[in-house]
């Protein structure tokens, strides 16, 4: 966890601890004691969070998960970037809390900002089996953490140590997915910002988008970008596009790979596109278009190993985004609902 250093003021210093990991797992402490601490010179990490939480309570746990992860990745290689990409959206918004997966009216799930995002069976699947060998012990908002780590080592991605001890959420906010999750027709300030806003900074941003080395993307969300004049597009590139991707909306769910190259295995390719202006999105392009982030994406060209460990880096980082922990949230017992 980040430590808070240098606190002068202690408005000041709520504001920022906040935004960190830490915050939820002591938010039902009593305010003399809080006050305490945020008189401290730094914030002490949470200690709630261990690589070992289930050695006792659920020591097949780990093992379940990824028995579930290789299967589902293995019957279709595009489930791994599926995952991904689901912890991705469950921590943007409100934290690391398996919230998205939760349905219902106004649940996150049905947001426009997660239209396109698929997988959650897969999640529930695994639940499943983790259920089965330790009943309501294995949160889903740590199954997401762990499966994102294994779906990635099924591609010959890079692997991480995953700290779990996370609690469920038993509530969802639409509202905050709409405003937080960045989307593919951002600018490169526009990015920078949103991740920043999560305590994520631009190197690790860039590493995070790399996660695009997988996975496909639909026709609605390209097709402003190959149909721009304007565009920092390569010219054949986006005519070949055209022809999977009509102006009009008849085609909007038509797909094509993030990465041309190696779709199915996670490497730095992805970088290697945007270098040849063949990045698929916006907000893949503007990574590399002569600004601050062109040189970190020619870092990861010459350096595939600074890539796998940096992204390793941020995921851990990322996974630890506002955490239910202890006496907070629940542990469901299926991850898309509250009730048992």
């Amino acid at each position: 966890m980040t430590h808070l250093s240098q606190i002068k003021q202690e408005t000041q210093a709520f504001f920022l601890f906040k935004n960190m990991g830490c915050y939820k797992c002591i938010e039902s402490t009593l305010i003399p004691i809080f006050i305490l601490l945020l008189s401290l010179n730094s914030v002490m990490p949470c200690k709630d969070l261990s690589t070992t939480f289930y050695e006792k309570t659920c020591p097949k746990a780990l093992k379940t998960i990824k028995s579930s992860i290789r299967a589902a990745v293995s019957s279709n290689p595009r489930n791994a970037a599926l995952l991904i990409r689901l912890l991705f959206h469950d921590c943007f918004v409100q934290g690391c809390d398996a919230s998205l997966l939760l349905e219902g009216v106004g649940s996150e799930k049905r947001s426009p900002a997660n239209n396109g995002v698929l997988g959650y069976e897969i999640i529930d699947a695994a639940k499943a089996a983790v259920e089965s060998v330790c009943p309501g012990v294995v949160s889903c908002a740590d199954i997401l953490a762990v499966a994102a780590r294994d779906a990635s080592v099924a591609v010959k991605g890079p692997s991480w140590s995953v700290k779990l001890g996370r609690r469920d959420s038993t509530t969802f906010n639409a509202t905050q997915a709409a405003a937080d999750l960045p989307r593919g027709d951002f600018n490169l300030s526009r990015l920078i910002d949103s991740f920043q806003r999560k305590g994520l900074n631009a190197r690790e941003m860039v590493a995070l988008s790399g996660s695009h080395t997988i996975g496909i993307a639909r026709c609605v969300t390209f097709r402003a970008r190959i149909y721009n004049n304007n565009s920092n597009i390569d010219p054949a590139f986006a005519s070949s596009l055209r022809e999977i991707c009509p102006q009009t909306s008849d085609g909007d769910n038509n797909t094509q790979p993030l990465d041309l190259m190696t779709p199915n295995r996670f490497d730095n390719n992805y970088f290697r596109n945007l270098l040849r202006s063949k990045g698929l999105l916006t907000s893949d392009q503007v990574l590399f278009n002569g600004d601050s982030t062109d040189s970190i994406v020619t870092e990861y060209v010459n350096n595939p190993a600074k890539f796998n460990s940096d992204f390793a880096a941020a995921m851990v980082k990322m996974s630890e985004i506002d955490l239910l922990t202890g006496v907070n949230g629940v542990i469901r017992t299926f991850c898309n609902a509250t009730a048992s």
